[in-house]
């Protein structure tokens, strides 16, 4: 028996395994489509969509929220509407990768402008001066537990590569 993989779901996003389900109240309707990465709000029980490198809360789900579903996976929330967010980690959701990526099934993935992902990247330590003898004369010092980019929200499923326009991606949630 050949394995093929985890498949694209039709008209649904969670695509293997059980998030937690928490609906809340859609704050900002700006980007606020399925799939894409939310942060809180406001208050507690509002979400808007998650900006580069930021602390994400989940993902807007779609197929499990109650009355007011948008009419397709590509339409957006309106604003206070209450929609479910996906979280748990242990299950492939399907994201939406930013332009210009190239993406190979493992990669690490983080938060991108406008709830998508990107490819995490390697952590560097940067100084202050560009002169080669600041950079001997000074140790750096590396301080949180956040790197710039963000904490790594998936794992990509899929190999993909994006150019001038954003594309759907399988992740496999880690958040």
């Amino acid at each position: 028996m050949s394995y093929l993989g985890i498949q694209k779901p039709t008209n649904r996003i969670v695509a293997a395994g059980e998030p937690i389900v928490i609906q809340q109240n859609v704050e900002t309707a700006t980007n606020m489509y399925p799939g894409r990465l939310v942060i809180k709000g406001t208050n507690d029980n509002d979400i808007a969509v998650c900006g580069a490198a930021g602390i994400s809360t989940g993902w807007l789900g779609y197929e499990q929220v109650g009355t007011g579903m948008p009419t397709t996976i590509d339409t957006i929330y309106a604003a206070g509407a209450q929609a479910p967010v996906l979280m748990g980690g242990g299950f492939v959701v399907v994201g939406y990768l930013a332009q210009s990526q190239t993406i190979v099934k493992g990669d690490r993935l983080v938060a991108a402008a406008g709830g998508m992902v990107s490819k995490a990247a390697a952590a560097t330590v940067t100084t202050g001066s560009a002169t080669a003898s600041a950079v001997v004369s000074t140790t750096p010092t590396v301080t949180g537990s956040v790197g710039i980019g963000g904490i790594v929200v998936g794992i990509a499923m899929q190999t993909i590569t994006t150019t001038s326009a954003e594309a759907d991606i399988l992740v496999l949630s880690l958040i």
